[in-house]
């Protein structure tokens, strides 16, 4: 009995220390490939044999086929992606997640040659581990540091993988433990079984590695593999499934199509399988297998499942369609989906492309705006507003999501990509709302049949040429991180500031002398507040951008001693906005 509860408890040792080993290894595979992924997935899909070749890919590089097809689902269900090209992904990503069976068959290597002992999990472990500790803990860059962690994750998983083979040999002379593995050989009872382990572990890598692990035994035959590695497939679809709670059609055809390409495959292949089997017995189904046999299997299996469904993937479609069929309620597209958090370096390159169609939303409200102020039309007026209404609308998703992400581990880039978008998008919805606000003097104008002075309407119109650039170089800098463009902004936002006092100045002016009227004075301020708000804000968003990528935030002072002269880059803002004040100077002015 003490036995029995020694072995237990060293089994579930190393079951925790392979589970641990795998999630370290492929938490840090991804965090390598950061946001890639997400380009790599939604905009290079698009035939369904690419789609193949690229979730084989993916999943190959983070090790788990429920990530990618979890990744799938959000980019579905936030519009990033189509059904069509999700069914390739899918595919794919089954035949990725065999490599992982296939590292840990390094336990079946046998000889006395250095090179075979090398690469054996009790002596490359150990060596791997050295080699990870040394990067994790004495180097200072943060890809070698990464690297390092992966390192030590392979080493956990093998060691955990070893441990399990060590504490189940003693099974091979338990008649009980015997029986139940020829229980399994039923293909009906090994194909739940495989189902259910997986769909409790909701792995079918480490599930794989598990029974790769009995065969240590050497009483896993394969009759007894064989059934269960087709029902690891059914189970690891349950991931994908659970994800699609709550989301769009198209997402959860998503899921289905995964769960069909599996149980169909795993259908076809028993009832061929074991069809022959009845006329030509299969010899191997009697021999016990090893961790390469293992491998060899779950490989040949999604190979040949794939080689029938693909050709056939719009069968898989439509039979997704007919599962989750139309209805006339009306969907709304998530803007940032939450199921996108479980990769956090895919979900930063999500929140930083619907930041870029904020910031291009607002500008396109500016530039609307005004030409609203020369001529008033209603279509435009109710584009300005739908547009505000999207800078709102984006604002709030990115807001709760950036949050979110700010407590997952990040690399140090990323970390700056959230700091950046957090501290700016609220400047790009206050630039919508002032498009608004010009939007609506320009309705004023066009109600009250106002008309500018030659002089003043010249003066406006250099005015808005400056804000437009000023507008068009920082949203230029933010959706391309170009910090070259955004030290230009400043120097353009004081070059604005200028020339709003010199507007204000001249009105004065010509309020005296009697060539323009107080109503006219109203509205002029209102546009005035507006220009020179924008102006503001982009200045705010230029500056964060620099600070962040400096690793401060302190864009007060900075802007302080940028003006003082204090900094380096001070005298090129000095040449920069003599530059632009020359560029952008009233007739007068030019002497």
């Amino acid at each position: 009995m003490t036995m029995y509860i020694l072995k237990m408890i060293s089994l579930l040792g190393g079951l925790a220390l392979f589970l641990f080993g795998m999630d370290i290894m492929g938490k840090s595979l991804e965090r390598q490939a950061g946001g890639k992924l997400q380009t790599i997935l939604a905009k290079m899909s698009s035939t369904v044999f690419r789609g193949f070749l690229l979730g084989l890919a993916v999943t190959a590089v983070i090790q788990s086929s429920s990530a990618t097809t979890v990744m799938v689902v959000g980019f579905v269900n936030s519009g990033i992606m189509t059904l069509k090209q999700a069914v390739g992904v899918i595919m794919g990503a089954n035949v990725g997640t065999t490599v992982t069976s296939w590292i840990l068959s390094l336990s079946a290597l046998e000889g006395d040659s250095f090179i075979i002992q090398l690469f054996k999990p009790t002596t490359l472990a150990p060596l791997l581990g050295v080699i990870g500790i040394i990067l994790y803990m004495f180097t200072k860059s943060e890809k070698k540091q990464g690297i390092g962690t992966i390192l030590l994750g392979f080493m956990a998983l093998m060691t955990g993988m070893d441990l399990m083979s060590e504490s189940m040999k003693f099974l091979k002379d338990e008649a009980w433990f015997a029986n139940m593995m020829v229980s399994f050989s039923n293909p009906l009872v090994g194909i739940a079984v495989g189902a259910i382990l997986t769909a409790v572990i909701q792995s079918s890598s480490a599930s794989v590695g598990i029974l790769q692990s009995l065969c240590s035994t050497g009483v896993v035959t394969g009759g007894v593999a064989l059934p269960i590695i087709l029902g690891q497939n059914i189970g690891t679809c349950v991931t994908a499934l659970i994800s699609t709670v709550g989301a769009t059609r198209n997402a959860r055809r998503t899921a289905m199509v995964h769960l069909y390409f599996n149980m169909i495959g795993v259908a076809i292949f028993a009832a061929l399988f074991y069809g022959i089997g009845l006329f030509i017995p299969w010899t191997f189904l009697g021999t016990a297998v090893n961790e390469f046999d293992i491998a060899l299997i779950h490989t040949g299996f999604n190979l040949l499942t794939t080689a029938v469904m693909l050709p056939m993937h719009s069968i898989l479609e439509k039979l997704a369609i007919m599962s989750v069929r139309d209805n006339e309620k009306p969907e709304k597209t998530e803007l940032l989906d939450t199921r996108l958090l479980a990769t956090p370096a895919v979900a930063v390159q999500r929140a930083k492309e619907i930041a870029v169609q904020m910031a291009d939303s607002a500008a396109e409200a500016t530039e609307k705006a005004f030409d609203l102020t020369r001529d008033y039309q209603p279509k435009v007026m109710d584009r300005v507003h739908q547009l505000e209404g999207l800078t709102d609308q984006y604002e709030d998703a990115l807001g709760s999501y950036l949050v979110n992400l700010t407590g997952t581990n990040l690399p140090v880039q990323d970390n700056r990509v959230v700091n950046t978008l957090l501290y700016t998008i609220s400047d790009f919805e206050r630039i919508a709302d002032h498009a608004v606000a010009i939007a609506k003097a320009g309705e004023e104008i066009s109600k009250k049949k106002m008309h500018f002075s030659e002089d003043a309407r010249k003066e406006l119109d250099v005015l808005e040429k400056a804000v437009q650039a000023v507008v068009q170089r920082t949203v230029t800098a933010f959706d391309s991180n170009d910090l070259e463009q955004a030290m230009k902004v400043e120097p353009l936002e004081q070059v604005v500031d200028t020339l709003v006092k010199e507007v204000k100045s001249r009105h004065v002016r010509r309020l005296r002398e009697g060539t323009c009227t107080m109503e006219y004075g109203f509205v002029l301020e209102d546009l005035l507040t507006s220009y020179e708000g924008i102006a503001d804000h982009c200045s705010n968003i230029a500056v964060e951008m620099l600070q962040v990528a400096e690793g401060k935030l302190e864009a007060h002072e900075y802007l302080n001693a940028l003006k003082s002269g204090a900094l380096d880059e001070s005298v090129q803002y000095s040449e920069r906005f003599h530059k632009y004040r020359a560029q952008y100077g009233f007739k007068e002015d030019k002497n």
